[in-house]
């Protein structure tokens, strides 16, 4: 999970927007709602997964408050250990096959060196289609939650996944205008990377 300055989340009450910022914001705005609507059951989305989040909004708007600051971890710094830890090196186990140890050990730099830099050269080359992987999994996820009771869920499903982006725009353009929206701001990181299997 992101932390919590960085986490972007999305409240809805049906297809109706309440909210979207941070934890704090969004909370504190789905509390405000409910005093007025007290038969609204909020959907808080996280934007970065699109999985539902759940906030406890008992008692006061302070009390919301201190409850959700409570549960940031403190930023404590990482336990010293072996290896570099002023670079952030964290050492962990490796299992490998006998060739794959003889390879790596007749590597410039050893082992460590050798799969730290595949490693990045695999980050590099397969970032564009990670992010793409990811962003379909996130639309996904929150189309499903969000929209699979609109008419034409099905087919704006299987044009995202199609990489139809024209034919999406279409089928979700009669959707509430909030969560057209905000499937479609989800969707953008698709339209600009790999399609899947590329």
């Amino acid at each position: 999970m992101p932390s919590a300055d960085r986490q972007r989340c999305t409240a809805f009450d049906g297809h109706r927007r309440i909210a979207s910022g941070t934890p704090e914001k969004v909370a504190l705005a789905v509390h405000a709602h409910l005093a007025g609507h007290r038969r609204c059951t909020p959907l808080v989305l996280d934007d970065a997964t699109g999985e539902a989040l759940e906030f406890d909004l008992r008692g006061s708007a302070e009390d919301v408050r201190a409850r959700l600051q409570a549960s940031v971890p403190d930023a404590a710094p990482p336990p010293r250990g072996p290896g570099r830890p002023k670079l952030g090196v964290v050492p962990r186990e490796v299992t490998l096959l006998p060739r794959h140890w003889a390879w790596l050990a007749r590597q410039p730099g050893g082992a460590s060196v050798t799969l730290r830099r595949l490693v990045e050269s695999a980050l590099r080359a397969g970032g564009a289609t990670d992010r793409a992987r990811q962003a379909r999994e996130v639309l996904d996820r929150a189309m499903r939650t969000l929209a699979g009771d609109l008419p034409g869920y099905e087919d704006a499903s299987r044009a995202f996944w199609r990489n139809e982006q024209a034919a999406f725009e279409r089928l979700t353009k009669p959707w509430p205008a909030d969560v057209r929206s905000y499937v479609r701001r989800l969707a953008r990181p698709a339209w600009t990377a790999p399609a899947q299997g590329d």
